[in-house]
């Protein structure tokens, strides 16, 4: 995984106006293991990735920083 996954995760919970703990219920995990994946502290498993990416509703390459924008 790239060093941007943290960053993905803040700016898409951000841009969904949702809380840490909004999240976290949502996946099946405590909002301080969350939070850790937003801070870089940790990194989520592979199911744990793809249980954020289905709940907004991107890909797995968007999570990861692993995309190119379209001009």
């Amino acid at each position: 995984m790239q060093n941007t996954l943290h960053i993905v995760l803040r700016e898409l919970r951000k841009e969904h106006g949702k809380t840490q703990k909004e999240i976290a219920d949502a996946i099946n995990i405590t909002d301080r293991t969350y939070g850790h994946y937003e801070t870089g502290k940790r990194e989520p498993s592979i199911d744990t990735l793809i249980k954020i990416a289905d709940y907004y509703k991107v890909s797995l390459d968007i999570l990861v920083g692993r995309y190119e924008i379209k001009k």
